[in-house]
């Protein structure tokens, strides 16, 4: 379905949802008048509808807009969910790519206090045992060894597979190979291909990948 038969189909079901949770509200009502095994029969099945209500609101894109309500709050006008509120729930499609959320960036020139008041997302998956973390936040204040720092703002996406960890941002394409048998307290040393001796290069099983003009392309690391 293209997404006006999507939206349509949505606000059906919807319509129908809330009528029936109006129903069975109703009769919450004359409560008093029912026996306790029909109050719980009533009560379960409302429990039920707002589960059916949560799926169904994560697959609104809330194309109508929200609507203020009495206490200020901002609800969607078609699944009634409040603006800015977390999901307690995630929905992936079997179709297609998995998708989760969409791409976020940074989003205020402010310098906010706090790393807490910056952040925007900071999430970790467990994707069929390869883990993917994405953290993006505006620019905060730092204490880092003790001084006013101004940390920049970033949107870091890194990649973890066993004993390797890749990490993404706007400057920079860092990877790590974390070694076991590495002891503690060795040394890390960093430099360009050229500042490393000839003879040296032999340990460093890397592969460039380059044009005629001799311009970056990408690499290859044999393990």
């Amino acid at each position: 379905m293209y997404k006006g038969q999507d939206k349509k189909e949505l606000k059906k079901q919807l319509r129908s949802l809330f009528k029936s949770m109006d129903f069975v509200s109703s009769n919450f009502r004359d409560s008093d008048k029912m026996g306790k095994k029909e109050f719980q029969a009533f009560f379960n099945i409302y429990q039920q509808l707002g589960l059916a209500w949560e799926f169904l609101g994560l697959q609104c894109k809330h194309w109508d807009g929200y609507k203020k309500t009495k206490d200020k709050k901002e609800i969607c006008k078609i699944c009634g969910k409040v603006k800015g509120a977390d999901d307690f729930y995630i929905l992936l499609t079997r179709k297609g790519p998995l998708k989760l959320g969409v791409k976020v960036k940074p989003n205020s020139q402010k310098t906010f206090e706090t790393k807490e008041d910056a952040q925007i997302v900071n999430e970790t998956i467990d994707f069929y045992g390869a883990l993917v973390n994405v953290d993006v936040h505006n620019s905060y204040k730092s204490r880092l060894f003790g001084k006013g720092i101004k940390m920049a703002a970033e949107r870091i996406v890194k990649v973890k597979e066993e004993n390797v960890e890749c990490s993404v941002d706007e400057h920079v394409i860092y990877i790590r190979l974390r070694d076991k048998d590495r002891k503690v307290g060795r040394k890390r040393y960093g430099g360009f291909p050229w500042e490393i001796r000839k003879k040296d290069l032999k340990h460093f099983p890397v592969i460039f990948d380059f044009d005629e003009k001799y311009r970056f392309l990408g690499l290859t690391i044999l393990r």
